[in-house]
């Protein structure tokens, strides 16, 4: 009996075993290039890198970029459409992959690229508009019209890419006291109190942070103990460390670049990732490069350079880790593939699995649990 009872068990853990290292990928698409449905949800099997499409969103107009409630039943996306731009709200049935519009509402600003949520709010970042916008969420799980508009004003010496504000990034601060935000027109970290519960002063200015001169912040990443901020910077691949404290104060501490030495060619750095387990740092890069770097991160906040991949496709616009840090999927705009490495847990290191991923305009990707 005690036998029959400890092959049961073994079973049992190897069968949760199994199913903890199963997640659902979501990729928002662009639609205006090539056949896209939009959104895209796929089983992906982090012990093999294997992978399935489950479902789609229904003719969804380039949901470029996705957040997930913290409950994992809604999908919130901005739809990246011009001066018609929206954000939308949708259902999500991780079980079957199902995703169904609830509703949407308009962006007041062009071509939203990023947005954040939390159990009260939504927030997004509208790229031509040059603002930033705060829905509030209703009961079921929709979103409201926008309560709050904070318009950026200015420019940068960069004529053809910082002729106005191009608000690029919002992002939570670990203990969601403010929200940060990347102007890549005007060169500028915001940093804003989030008061989550007010009406339409969702966020107040606290002050904000200079950077390199023509350089574009994109996007942003906290160190896992929430003490450092890695930048990346669009515009010229410089990538660069803040120390952060609890006061919402971010004080730089380092500069680096992505490019190789003696690179000639265009750059457009994209993304920037954080390994699961803190210890690694990844930035992707666009335009000519298409590469993705990797950074050691010390117990100082420093990083140390690791290697540079190819990514092996055109336009790797964003990427994600695996939760259990196995494998890194890059998404390309360009050559419409996700490209799935594998990554050594170790040294941070990738190499190419052989697995793609087909799909129309990938461009946004991030992982949820089913």
């Amino acid at each position: 009996m005690k036998k029959i009872s400890l092959i049961l068990f073994s079973a049992l853990l190897a069968t949760t075993g199994k199913a903890q290292n199963k997640f659902n990928l979501l990729v928002g698409t662009y639609t205006n290039t090539c056949q896209s449905n939009g959104i895209y949800v796929y089983e992906f099997d982090a012990s093999t890198g294997d992978f399935k499409l489950k479902k789609s969103s229904e003719s969804v107009v380039s949901p470029s970029y996705l957040s997930v409630s913290a409950d994992n039943k809604f999908i919130y996306a901005v739809n990246e459409n011009g001066s018609h731009s929206t954000v939308s709200a949708f259902r999500y049935d991780a079980a079957s992959g199902k995703v169904d519009l609830i509703n949407k509402n308009d962006a007041l600003g062009a071509d939203p690229c990023h947005l954040i949520n939390d159990d009260k709010n939504v927030i997004a970042a509208n790229y031509s508009g040059g603002s930033i916008v705060v829905y509030k969420k209703n009961a079921d799980g929709g979103i409201t019209e926008v309560q709050q508009l904070i318009q950026h004003e200015g420019k940068g010496p960069n004529a053809a890419r910082q002729e106005k504000a191009h608000v690029h990034m919002v992002t939570f601060s670990p203990d969601k006291k403010f929200v940060l935000v990347n102007d890549l027109g005007l060169d500028k970290v915001f940093i804003y109190k989030y008061n989550p519960a007010s009406k339409n002063e969702i966020l107040t200015l606290k002050g904000s942070v200079d950077v390199k001169s023509g350089s574009g912040p994109r996007h942003l990443t906290f160190s896992k103990d929430g003490k450092f901020v890695y930048l990346v910077q669009e515009l010229d691949g410089t990538l660069t460390s803040f120390s952060y404290d609890k006061t919402g104060t971010l004080k730089q501490i380092a500069e680096t670049s992505i490019l190789p030495k003696g690179f000639k060619g265009g750059t457009g750095a994209a993304a920037i990732k954080i390994s699961p387990d803190g210890n690694f740092l990844y930035v992707s890069d666009r335009v000519d490069a298409n590469s993705i770097t990797v950074y050691k991160i010390q117990k100082n906040g420093s990083i140390e350079w690791v290697e540079q991949q190819s990514t092996l496709g055109k336009g790797p616009r964003d990427f994600a880790i695996d939760p259990t840090g196995n494998y890194l999927l890059v998404g390309h705009q360009y050559t419409n593939d996700i490209v799935v490495f594998k990554r050594d847990i170790a040294t941070g290191k990738l190499t190419d699995s052989g697995k793609r991923i087909q799909l129309c305009s990938p461009v946004g990707l991030v992982f949820t649990k089913i």
